[in-house]
This record gives C-alpha cells, sequence and structure tokens, in this order.
C-alpha cells in the first residue's frame, strides 16, 4: 500500500510539474500571475491552518511575521545599487547596505527571522486563551507593522522597498506549496501531530496523558510564524514592492477566510480553498464595472465583486458550517475506498 501510494504522489508530481511547464508556455503572464499567488496563499493558509485547525489556537498575527518574512528577504537580495536609491531620505544601516545573498538563503533567512519574532511573541502571549489570544496576537501584528514604519533606516518606513528582485517564479512558489503539503501532511501523521490535536480537543487531558501542553503550543506557534515569513517573502519577491500597508488585518482576515472556507485541519482544504479563493476574485473583477445585464444595466459599481464574493461565503458557511473539506483529507487511499482507484487486491503486492 505504501508504494502504491508513493508511486501515485510521484505520478502526481510529475503531472502538476508537466502542467505548470505547459501552462508557463501557452499562458499569459497574467494568468500565470495568477497561479503562482494562489500557490503563495497554499504556504499561507497552510501555516495558519496549522494553529487555528491543528492546535486549535485562534491568531490574528499572520500578517505581521509576513512582514518580517517580505522586508527580510528583500534586504538581503537587493544589490547596493537599488538600497542606495530606495534610501534616498535616510541611509541603510551599514550592515546591510553592502549585504547580498542568493534567493534561497534569503528565503530562509526569511522564515527563521519570522520564526525568531514568533517564538518571542509566543511566550508570553500563548498563556492566553480564546479571544484574549486573537486579540493580542492581532496587537503584535499591528506593533510589527508600525516598527516597520517608523524604523526609517532600516525598512525605508512608509515608503517601502521597490525594485525587488523578481526571484519568486512559477517553479519557486509551487515548489515551496508542495514542500509545505508534504511538511504538513509529515507533521500531522507525526506523533508530534497526534499531540497538536490532543491539545485541541483537550488541553487538560492531554496534559494528564503527560503532553507539555505549553511547550507544543510555543512550537507550532513558531513553525506557523516560518511559514508565514516564507509567504510573505515569496509575495514581496513576486511583486517587487513592498511597504507597511501590505500587511494589515485585512490580509490575514483573507487567509483566515481560505482557511474558514477549505475546512479547519484540513491540508486539502486549504489548498483547494486557496486556489479557488484566487481564482474567483480575479474571475469577479469584472462586476465592478460597467454592467449590462439586458433589462439591468449599471455604469460600474466598485465593490460589487467583494459583495456577491461575500454572499457566496455567506452560503458556504451556512450549509457548510465546516467548510467544504472539514477535517477530512483527499488521500489516495480515501480515492480507492470511494472507488476512483483500483483496491488493493488481497494477497497482491501493494
Amino acid at each position: 500500500m505504501k508504494k502504491r501510494n508513493a508511486i501515485l504522489t510521484l505520478a502526481a508530481a510529475a503531472l502538476l510539474a508537466g502542467l505548470l511547464a505547459l501552462g508557463s508556455r501557452y499562458l499569459g503572464g497574467y494568468a500565470m500571475r495568477i497561479l503562482n499567488l494562489s500557490a503563495i496563499y497554499v504556504v499561507l493558509a497552510l501555516s495558519l491552518n496549522l494553529l487555528n485547525g491543528f492546535t486549535g489556537l485562534f491568531s490574528l498575527g499572520s500578517s505581521g511575521f509576513m512582514a518580517v518574512g517580505a522586508y527580510v528577504s528583500a534586504l538581503l537580495t537587493m544589490s547596493p545599487e537599488v538600497k542606495e536609491m530606495n534610501f534616498f531620505l535616510e541611509p541603510l544601516a551599514p550592515a546591510l547596505a553592502g549585504l547580498r545573498l542568493p534567493f534561497i538563503p534569503a528565503l530562509a533567512a526569511a522564515g527563521l527571522c519570522a520564526a525568531l519574532a514568533g517564538l518571542v511573541i509566543a511566550l508570553p502571549v500563548l498563556r492566553l486563551r480564546d479571544d484574549y489570544l486573537a486579540i493580542a496576537t492581532l496587537g503584535f501584528s499591528e506593533i510589527i507593522r508600525v516598527l516597520i514604519t517608523n524604523a526609517q533606516s532600516l525598512t525605508n518606513g512608509a515608503q517601502g522597498l521597490k525594485n525587488i528582485p523578481k526571484s519568486a517564479t512559477t517553479w519557486t512558489v509551487w515548489g515551496t506549496a508542495a514542500l509545505a503539503v508534504a511538511f504538513m501532511a509529515l507533521l500531522t501523521r507525526s506523533s508530534y501531530g497526534r499531540m497538536l490535536k490532543a491539545v485541541r480537543d483537550d488541553e487538560v487531558a492531554a496534559e494528564a496523558m503527560g503532553v507539555n501542553v505549553f511547550r507544543v503550543k510555543v512550537a507550532s506557534f513558531t513553525i506557523s510564524s516560518f511559514m508565514a515569513g516564507v509567504g510573505g517573502a515569496l509575495l514581496g519577491h513576486m511583486i517587487t514592492t513592498i511597504d507597511p500597508k501590505m500587511f494589515t488585518f485585512m490580509l490575514t482576515f483573507n487567509i483566515l477566510l481560505i482557511v474558514v472556507l477549505g475546512g479547519n485541519g484540513s491540508i486539502t482544504g486549504s489548498v483547494i480553498a486557496s486556489i479557488a479563493v484566487t481564482v474567483l476574485m480575479e474571475a469577479m473583477r469584472f462586476l465592478d464595472g460597467p454592467l449590462n445585464l439586458g433589462l439591468v444595466k449599471t455604469e460600474g459599481l466598485p465593490g460589487l465583486r467583494m459583495v456577491v464574493f461575500s454572499a457566496m461565503l455567506m452560503a458556504v458557511v451556512i450549509f457548510r458550517q465546516r467548510g467544504l473539506m472539514g477535517d477530512r483529507e483527499l488521500t489516495w487511499d480515501a480515492l480507492a475506498d470511494s472507488g476512483l482507484l483500483p483496491r488493493r487486491r488481497k494477497g497482491g503486492a501493494a
């Protein structure tokens, strides 16, 4: 069975690579940009789902850790000439002015810096629960954004950073998304993943069984921060410009929307919802412009797209309160049980 699943996984990876190659060749730049943004949202949704869905921690601080990752990666990959051009009001700190790293080490450094920020915040904040935890993490996220806005010699303040290297290619973002999915699948199936779910379901019972609840929460928060930092770095390298206004609560809200729509505690749900929400938001952009529906004509209603999308979201939440997937996963075994894949023959090889 394990051998069959491994072969199917490799085949699916090869199919995805082939589709991405075809898309890069035949789809336009705009369509590929939307697909690449979907992959980044997969990483971000999984980072938040690790907290909300698998550990039971209601956190609203993702945008702050994304900002840390985006700025660290940008400052480490920009050339000295571009840095000098950006920091015209106040020179960049000398330690960073001449420093330049390749994209992959900078991406890892971005995740580690976000993880360190998450660890520092987790130690005092995770002693709170429920709504208090959400408010505290939201507050820390805003503190990070304000610090970035005022650290002129380090982040260029409200002006932000421009001409960031466009290193987030199709292969980079989808490769990172695939690694994030594989990591989450291995984590949730491990003994540590079972501890996360035990803490989510009943902290008192988990502690009675010998689980160090606080340590598990801190580790989950730190890992989630790392993934959010990586996602923020990819976003910055895709759009090639960042500023503090990008990393407001609305960005966290969008990610939370994806997690809720896909299903708390479902990796598959986060992946499907990330792609669906990103594509639908762009596909419905025509609603903001002039419409001619025969009996109804409009000159353009900015925001109508969000109204329609919100109505669709309300319908999903009302009729599918646990999201599209709930806490279920789309696995090879589940497909075999449903008859979409051949079952294993009794006495036969896997």
